[in-house]
């Protein structure tokens, strides 16, 4: 049975974006040789904007199809979400649909904050890609989407993970849970380091985290009279971070092609 990684991203919206993605495809390629790799956005917006460039935009459903139409007959889909919340089951939803309609074989990777254990590898890993140029009592903000959805509690967990390994680290969200209202209170050093919680650097990096207007992220923080320091690095460009997603994607390319081929070797073992 011919056997496909499908990767699934909000979308790009910036080079070093589309940088960060690729970056990400090598990782997969070099951990799955010979495995044919495909990639789907969620965005519609974003989608339409990268058509206009001329780049491949297939939505979650339109991705699955066509790999069912070029006879794969199981796909192992891995998004780059960082929380169970809503994106995450419209891929789930979409991978389903997908799968009935041409009656593939699929599964669909946790995303980054699935259990408590990978609360504290990521809270492991943030703290080992902090700056060099930091001072041990430097606060630094890490800037997360946040949801809607029940699954912003990982937000709050992840935050008292990294708290508990360096209290100078905080995490918030532009969406529910932890603001940085709640946050500004806490800081106590002149400089303060900010950084995205988001996969890749897009709009929500450059211009709601790091944008110089007084609504931004960083314009608060120095209303707030502190020195803001922005970091335009996004979590998959973290090692430590992606090989918690690539973790995720092996348990599922392991369930789903490995022992299906149990009783005939699996090619890719």
């Amino acid at each position: 049975m011919r056997s496909a990684i499908l990767l699934v991203a909000y979308g790009i919206g910036s080079d070093q974006g589309r940088h960060a993605l690729r970056g990400f495809d090598a990782k997969v390629r070099q951990r799955w040789p010979g495995m044919p790799v495909r990639w789907a956005y969620t965005s519609l917006l974003l989608r339409e904007r990268m058509a206009l460039t001329r780049q491949k935009t297939d939505s979650v459903f339109k991705a699955v199809s066509r790999l069912a139409l070029e006879k794969f007959e199981r796909v192992a889909v891995q998004p780059l979400q960082t929380v169970p919340g809503q994106e995450h089951e419209a891929v789930c939803v979409a991978v389903r649909e997908a799968s009935s309609r041409w009656g593939l074989h699929t599964g669909v990777g946790a995303p980054l904050l699935q259990t408590p254990d990978d609360i504290r590898s990521t809270a492991e890993a943030l703290i080992r890609h902090l700056p060099m140029e930091r001072g041990p009592e430097e606060d630094v903000i890490l800037m997360g989407h946040g949801t809607r959805h029940d699954a912003v509690s990982r937000y709050v967990e992840l935050a008292k993970a990294v708290r508990e390994l360096d209290r100078h680290v905080h995490v918030g969200v532009m969406n529910g849970a932890v603001s940085l209202e709640d946050i500004l209170s806490e800081l106590v050093s002149p400089r303060v380091w900010l950084a995205p919680l988001l996969s890749v650097v897009g709009r929500h990096t450059l211009e709601d985290m790091a944008g110089h207007s007084g609504q931004s992220w960083r314009g608060r923080i120095e209303a707030a009279g502190r020195k803001c320091l922005p970091v335009l690095v996004g979590t998959a460009e973290y090692a430590g971070v992606a090989e918690i997603w690539l973790r995720h994607l092996d348990d599922v390319v392991r369930s789903l092609v490995c022992v299906g081929d149990e009783v005939t070797g699996c090619e890719y073992c």
